[in-house]
């Protein structure tokens, strides 16, 4: 007999859960109210809306959607709320205590002010981090601090702060402002891994959480490596903590960053296997050094390329790991692109020393497959067209600069590419793999 509590689910092996997960969601079947659920036969259990039970036909899934599933119809016992039901039901409380006292404070409440609350938040211990559009009506105004105090006890937190856009100070500082609380340090745990820095000093992009798994399976043991574009220790501390580099050099301009930065590699017991350098990159007096380069900056770290390529042992070469926004908006050409393109015709002229080595680069296009353009996840992602481009034109100049740098030719060959995010439908964040190595 079934507990009054149990929700209907379609049962299948854990391989196929994503496949059967998607296309139930397409179809309005998922209950998207409550979360997956693993059973005790090592299948996952997908939540469906009893009004569509009817409707599932068992053998599309498992012949059509997911060939060589088996699907089954069960029942979730206790079902657990979904993150996104979480939310919604933490949205409708704040909705309900912001109203209270609003009313209580003799003003009125309108449908304006319930548009202008936050519909979702950032939270980092006992912070939360409200959007920018969030809290306009002049009304709020009216009740402070009360109203910071009423949002903070509502979310669970003990200091609220709101976001703003990033600055342009070169430092990519964010405008976050403090509406409750002494100060804006924090603690993040990733992996294990412990980051402490000040929200309204420094940026932390938990988008980026994909690439520090991926880094922190590397091997990189008996490694120098040297990542160029630092920040709080975002990829150093993978790099140090997981990967097993025997030591990193971390590069940061932004002093507050420098400070977190510092702060974390000792709270993660890796300082000593690692040396600050802060400042200009660009300006960096080691060469010839490093295994293997991190260049962590986005949209583009293209002013970073020269330095990776001096950095590179003259005798050995290495990876560098190049980070880039590669737009595919398919009327609006990415500038960017178009300017790559034109450097590779211009390097790529055989006629000149730097063409040859550039030419002779082993890229997407002059191999007869590209496994390393398979993007980790081929069911989520396909690799595009422009980002190939982008990928053969980088290892093209990057070539160039080392013909340039070393003074002889080098040859570059594409291992791999990753797809961190997308910021919209025609922009993505990818990361290049190159390897260099003198020929």
């Amino acid at each position: 007999m079934r507990r009054d509590d149990s929700i209907p689910a379609i049962a299948t092996q854990l391989r196929y859960a994503q496949l059967c997960r998607k296309h139930l969601e397409e179809k309005g079947i998922l209950d998207t109210r409550f979360r997956l659920q693993k059973l005790a036969d090592a299948t996952v259990a997908l939540p469906v809306l009893s009004a569509r039970v009817p409707e599932l036909t068992l053998g599309v899934l498992q012949h059509s959607v997911a060939p060589g599933s088996t699907c089954t119809i069960t029942h979730i016992q206790s079902p657990v709320p979904s993150k996104k039901s979480s939310v919604r039901s933490s949205q409708q409380q704040l909705e309900e205590a912001l109203r209270g006292l609003v009313e209580l404070r003799g003003e009125v409440w309108s449908e304006e002010l319930g548009r202008d609350l936050p519909q979702s938040w950032k939270r980092h211990g006992d912070l939360a981090i409200l959007g920018e559009a969030t809290f306009r009506q002049p009304v709020w105004k009216i009740l402070e601090p009360e109203l910071w105090e009423t949002v903070a006890s509502t979310l669970g937190v003990k200091r609220v702060a709101r976001m703003g856009r990033v600055s342009t100070d070169g430092f990519r500082t964010p405008t976050v402002t403090l509406l409750r609380g002494q100060d804006g340090w924090v603690q993040h745990v990733d992996n294990g891994i412990r980051y402490e820095f000040d929200v309204t000093k420094c940026m932390f992009s938990s988008g980026n959480i994909t690439e520090k798994l991926r880094i922190a399976s590397f091997n990189c043991s008996g490694e120098t490596v040297v990542d160029l574009y630092a920040g709080i220790g975002y990829f150093t501390l993978p790099y140090l903590v997981h990967a097993g580099a025997s030591f990193v050099h971390a590069c940061e301009w932004n002093p507050h960053a420098v400070n977190a930065l510092r702060r974390n590699l000792e709270l993660n017991g890796a300082a000593q296997r690692c040396q600050v350098h802060q400042g200009d990159n660009r300006q960096l007096s080691l060469c010839d050094v490093a295994d293997r380069v991190n260049l962590g900056l986005i949209p583009s770290s293209e002013e970073g390329w020269p330095t990776a390529c001096r950095l590179l042992k003259r005798e050995t070469g290495g990876v560098l790991h190049i980070h880039q926004n590669v737009s595919s908006h398919p009327q609006k050409p990415d500038p960017a692109l178009l300017l790559q393109n034109l450097c590779l015709q211009e390097v790529c002229d055989p006629s000149s020393p730097a063409g040859k080595a550039a030419c002779d680069s082993d890229t997407a296009d002059s191999r007869e497959s590209a496994p390393g353009l398979r993007c980790r996840d081929s069911m989520r992602t396909t690799v595009k067209a422009e980002w190939q481009a982008w990928s053969k034109a980088a290892a093209c100049r990057i070539a160039a600069l080392l013909l340039e740098i070393k003074g002889q030719p080098w040859r570059t060959h594409v291992l791999h590419m990753e797809h961190v995010k997308s910021y919209a439908p025609h922009v993505d964040h990818i990361v290049l793999d190159l390897e260099c190595r003198p020929t």
